[in-house]
C-alpha cells in the first residue's frame, strides 16, 4: 500500500491536497515540517511527499524550496492546486460574541485580516505552528477559535463558527507531490517542469543567457525564483518553472544546454499542470518534436556528404 509523507499534523491544507490525491488505498502519514516529509521519502520511508511550493498571496514556501535544493535529488510527478478558503473553529457552544483570541499560523491570518475586522473585532490574534496546530490550541483552552483548513472539522471535535473565509477570493496553493527519481509521466500536452539553477559565474549578463536558452527554443518561462546559497553571500539558486515536458525535443534541448551553461543544475520533475483547460504550452512553429527531427536528418545528411 503506498504511503504519501506530507506536512502536518492532520488538520492542514496539505492534507487536503494530499487527499486530493492520493487513491483509496494509498495511507497518509503526516511529518512534523517539509524538510522531514522530504527525508522520509529519501530514506525509503514513504512512497512520496506532498509539501506546499507556493501561494497566490505568501508567494514561494522557501522551506519547500531549499530543501529541494539539496539532499538526494526528488522529482515531482503531479501537482494539486487548492483555492484557500478557510474555516473558523471553535469551542463547542461558543458564540462569535464571546471569542476574544482567535489562532493560526501568521500567512493564515494574514489572509483573513479583512473578516476578521468584520465578525471578530475584538479578538486578539496569536501565532501558531500551524492551521491545525492552533485547533489543537483550541481544545486545550488556550486559545477561543482557530482558522483553519476546513479538513480540520473532521478531526477535531469544535463547532464550525464560518467557512469559506477569505478576503481574496482567487486565492490559491500548489502543492507538490514528489518521489525517488524514476519514471517521469508521460507527456499530456500541457505539461510543467521544474529545475533548479546556479549560474556558472558572476558576471553581467549570465541570467540573461540562462533565459535566452529558453526563449530561443519558444519555451514560456512561468515562474522564476531566487534563494540565497546561505554558505556566501550574494550567492543564489534560481527555481523556474517552464511549459513543457522534458521528453519534448525543445524542452530536453533547452535544459541540456543548461547544463553547458551552469554550475549545477538540478531536475525537478515534468508532470502534468493541475489548471483545467486546453493546452497552454504547445510548440510554435520551428520548435515541434517534428522540426527537430528534421534538421538532425538534414544535419546527418550534410556530414555525410550528402547535399542538405
Amino acid at each position: 500500500m503506498p504511503s504519501i509523507a506530507y506536512f502536518g499534523p492532520q488538520g492542514t491544507f496539505t492534507e487536503q491536497a494530499a487527499l486530493a490525491y492520493a487513491r483509496p488505498a494509498d495511507s497518509l502519514v503526516p511529518v512534523a515540517t517539509v524538510p522531514l516529509a522530504l527525508a522520509a521519502v529519501r530514506a525509503g520511508e514513504a512512497d512520496l511527499a506532498c509539501v506546499p511550493v507556493e501561494n497566490s498571496i505568501e508567494g514561494a514556501v522557501s522551506a519547500t524550496m531549499d530543501a529541494l535544493a539539496v539532499d538526494a535529488p526528488l522529482v515531482a510527478v503531479a501537482e494539486v492546486v487548492l483555492p484557500v478558503r478557510f474555516a473558523v473553529l471553535v469551542r463547542p457552544g461558543l458564540q462569535a460574541g464571546d471569542v476574544r483570541t482567535v489562532a493560526s499560523h501568521p500567512h493564515a491570518l494574514a489572509q483573513v485580516q479583512g473578516w476578521l475586522g468584520d465578525h471578530l473585532p475584538l479578538a486578539t490574534q496569536a501565532a501558531a505552528n500551524s492551521t491545525a496546530a492552533a485547533a489543537v490550541g483550541v481544545l486545550d483552552g488556550e486559545w477561543d477559535a482557530a482558522v483553519t483548513a476546513p479538513v480540520a472539522a473532521t478531526h477535531y471535535a469544535l463547532d464550525t463558527l464560518a467557512t469559506g473565509v477569505a478576503d481574496a477570493d482567487g486565492a490559491m496553493t500548489r502543492f507538490l507531490v514528489l518521489c525517488r527519481p524514476g519514471h517521469l509521466p508521460a507527456p499530456t500536452g500541457s505539461d510543467r517542469t521544474s529545475i533548479v539553477a546556479v549560474a556558472a559565474a558572476e558576471r553581467t549578463g549570465v541570467l540573461a543567457e540562462m533565459l535566452t536558452e529558453l526563449a530561443l527554443r519558444g519555451i514560456n518561462l512561468s515562474r522564476i525564483e531566487s534563494r540565497p546559497q546561505k554558505d556566501r553571500l550574494g550567492q543564489y539558486r534560481f527555481y523556474l518553472d517552464l511549459d513543457g515536458h522534458v521528453a519534448e525535443q525543445r524542452v530536453g534541448d533547452a535544459l541540456a544546454a543548461l547544463h553547458r551553461r551552469c554550475l549545477q543544475l538540478r531536475f525537478l520533475g515534468s508532470y502534468p499542470k493541475a489548471e483545467p483547460g486546453p493546452p497552454a504550452d504547445t510548440a510554435s512553429a520551428g520548435h515541434t518534436d517534428a522540426d527537430y527531427a528534421a534538421a538532425a536528418e538534414w544535419l546527418t545528411a550534410v556530414l555525410g556528404g550528402t547535399t542538405g
